[in-house]
């Protein structure tokens, strides 16, 4: 009991100091840019322990009206909490998945939140700087880390009540943490069955997996298990060649900018053969081009705009949430 009412005082403590700088913002004594007093003269001037002052900064932090800069202290630059989230969301890039992600996110918390966007391009040092450096301003972190090298010692940085992943799992961390990820291994294993009566009216299925595709070897484990349990001749390569490229070829691509299927198409006419009859095609992620081209071409897609809705659900219902993401096949012509 004592120890309820010890936690519920240093809970008034730290809000109380957020409150006297609220006032100070809102009577103008603070204006945008100013520098507010340090940790010692708060400690001094309330009686409070350094830790109760640094929840009391970390609150108004993670709101975004104040910013801590290094070496020199607290500076004001909000005048007000508008929202009640302030959120982190990092990138790898953008292209159209991350546009419906982005897009259902804001759209469900355009109300209550603040989405701040950063992108790492796979870059490691990129990656971790815009994380450390933004650990204390935002009240939720929503990652895609696709980078070559291990990012848990960074993800571990953010406490894991505030550390949602999305896209591509991390397992290992610490902590309880949400993740909303593709399971590629999977994914491909269960698109391919969907299909697998279809597939039989070709003689062999071609992957082709770019050098540069971070879930490449997850891919390639679970075609390797769908052709070898339903006794598919296969062949994997890294882009499509004219050498080996005839009739009862189905080629299964994921490439970053749809370069793959440009290709195949463009083989498919010079040699005067039909998609969707001579050569299948399968393409990963579905876009309104490729439900158009060539008649329209089959893909396996990920619904990102189901991914958002879950991050939407462990956000505002403060919840912890680990859950595969669901996939889906979208037949068409191309195959």
């Amino acid at each position: 009991m004592n120890e309820n009412r010890d936690s519920s005082q240093q809970r008034m403590k730290y809000l109380q100091l957020v409150n006297h700088i609220l006032q100070l913002i809102e009577a103008d004594e603070l204006q945008l840019n100013d520098r507010l007093p340090s940790l010692k003269q708060f400690e001094q001037q309330f009686g409070m322990s350094k830790e109760t002052v640094l929840k009391g900064l970390n609150f108004l932090l993670e709101k975004g009206i104040i910013e801590s800069v290094y070496r020199k202290g607290y500076y004001v630059r909000k005048k007000s909490i508008d929202h009640s989230f302030r959120i982190f969301l990092l990138l790898d890039k953008m292209n159209i998945m991350r546009d419906k992600f982005y897009h259902t996110l804001f759209d469900s918390l355009k109300d209550s939140a603040d989405i701040d966007v950063y992108f790492h391009h796979h870059n490691f040092k990129v990656f971790e700087k815009l994380i450390l450096e933004n650990l204390h301003s935002y009240t939720h972190f929503i990652v895609a880390p696709y980078l070559k090298e291990d990012v848990s010692e960074v993800l571990d940085q953010i406490p894991a009540n505030k550390r949602i992943i999305i896209d591509f799992d991390q397992p290992h961390l610490s902590g309880t943490y949400s993740s909303i990820y593709q399971d590629f291994k999977s994914d491909i294993y269960d698109a391919l069955s969907h299909v697998a009566v279809r597939l039989k009216k070709y003689k062999q299925l071609i992957l082709i997996v770019p050098n540069e595709a971070f879930h490449a070897n997850l891919v390639i484990e679970g075609f390797l298990q769908f052709c070898q349990k339903h006794h598919f001749n296969y062949i994997i390569q890294h882009e499509i060649l004219a050498t080996g490229f005839k009739k009862g070829n189905v080629y299964i691509t994921f490439s970053r900018y749809d370069t793959d299927d440009v290709a195949l198409i463009k083989l498919a006419r010079k040699k005067k053969l039909r998609l969707g009859e001579d050569i299948g095609l399968i393409s990963y992620n579905d876009t309104d081009v490729k439900e158009i081209l060539e008649g329209g071409i089959t893909v396996i897609s990920s619904d990102f705009e189901a991914m958002a809705e879950t991050v939407v659900d462990v956000i505002q219902d403060k919840q912890t949430i680990r859950k595969r993401n669901p996939t889906k096949v979208i037949l068409r012509h191309s195959l």
